[in-house]
Order: structure tokens, then sequence, then C-alpha cells
């Protein structure tokens, strides 16, 4: 199967997640092929459907006056952060046809970026131990929440790049306490063109979940 790429660019999250529904329903009908979106967010707070408000650690107000948006959304995890210099992707795939668990996606997923970091960027990261993502040291560098609707998965992964991340400290992310975040810009001492990583996350997911190629989508779908 060819993998189907949508490159949004900078879109706010509302429109994005339109988008993804769109995508959603056609997949489960069969009218498209398995479709990454890829995408860049202005600065929004995310909470999932275990989200605990309380992980949200400043004032609602000053949020508004920081510009970033908080958003309720329905997929699995708690609060996270989106913002500028970091690669979101939503990859609505059929892992219900494909025979593939959700634990086996996530894994998947996570696999991903285990091989970009380490194969392109010379980074060593690994999984926790029962938390969702890819780490480097104590620090979370991929956050990874998903939805399963008929067998179609939304929401996805959001991959630190030259991301701001001092926005983090406004929150609790994922309601972990104990550990921090960390970017691709942060390790290496220097920004990375998001154009060229998004290409690379292409690859690398391309590769990892066994598609025979991508095919980038203009326009509507």
């Amino acid at each position: 199967m060819i993998l189907k790429v949508l490159f949004l660019g900078k879109c706010e999250y509302r429109e994005a997640l339109e988008i993804q529904y769109k995508l959603l329903e056609k997949r489960q009908k069969g009218q498209i092929e398995d479709t990454l979106i890829i995408v860049e967010h202005p600065p929004v707070i995310t909470l999932g459907n275990q989200a605990e408000k309380a992980n949200i650690i400043v004032s609602g107000e000053y949020l508004k006056q920081q510009g970033i948006d908080i958003i309720e959304t329905n997929r699995g995890g708690d609060v996270t952060y989106h913002g500028y210099g970091q690669i979101v992707g939503y990859p609505i795939v059929d892992i219900k046809n494909a025979k593939i668990g959700v634990r086996d996606f996530v894994n998947g997923l996570e696999e991903v970026f285990i091989q970009l970091l380490q194969q392109e960027l010379g980074i060593a990261s690994e999984r926790s131990g029962g938390q969702t993502g890819v780490w480097v040291g104590n620090n979370k560098i991929l956050a990874i929440g998903l939805a399963i609707k008929r067998g179609v998965t939304m929401h996805g992964f959001a991959f630190n790049v030259n991301t701001n991340l001092q926005h983090f400290s406004f929150i609790v992310p994922c309601g972990i306490t104990d550990k921090g975040v960390t970017s691709v810009e942060k390790l290496t001492g220097k920004a990375y063109s998001m154009e060229e990583m998004n290409k690379k996350v292409v690859d690398y997911f391309v590769r990892v979940f066994n598609y025979q190629g991508f095919e980038i989508v203009e326009g509507e779908i």
C-alpha cells in the first residue's frame, strides 16, 4: 500500500481537527488509503480524555495573554502542548483491516522516532516502561496520544524539533511530574529545517510500517 501524506504547514488546531474527522470518515468507508497528516500548530494546550485540569499550572487568563488556547479532545492521555517548531503527525490508519493491535501501532510510532533520532542525528533514545512516547534520558522528546474510531486511528504524535520548551512549564506534560521534556535543538545546539525534518519523519514512518512508498496529496482528499 502507498501511504498518502498531507502537509498542512502551519495550521490552527481546530482546523486540523476538522480535517482529521473528514479523512477519518472517508477511511472508515474505504474511500481513501491510509493517510498521514503532518502539521505545525500555533501554541495550544490540549487535554486528553484522561486529563487532570490541575495539570495546567497557570491560569487561563495568563495563557490567553500568552496567546495559547486550551482545547479538550477525545484522544487518549493527559495534558500536552503543541507549538511552532514541533512536528505533529495525525495518522489516519485502518489498523483493524491491517490486523495491527493498538499497542503494536504505538510501538511502531515510537520505533519511527527511535530510528530517526539514532540514524539521522546520532541521538540515543528509548522507550520508558509503562509510559508512551520516546525519551532521551529522563526527558521526553516525542509524545503520543491516539483515538481509535471503528478500527481507524486519529490524533497521533508530537515531535519536539525546535519547540519553545519554556511553554511546557505552564503544564505538567502528560501528567508526569518526575520527568522533563527536550527537543532536537536543545540536544544538538542548532535549529533544524522543519521541511527537511518532515521528510525524514515520513521516510521513517513508511519504512517502519512497511508501506511501499508515499504520495503527497495536493489540495482536498
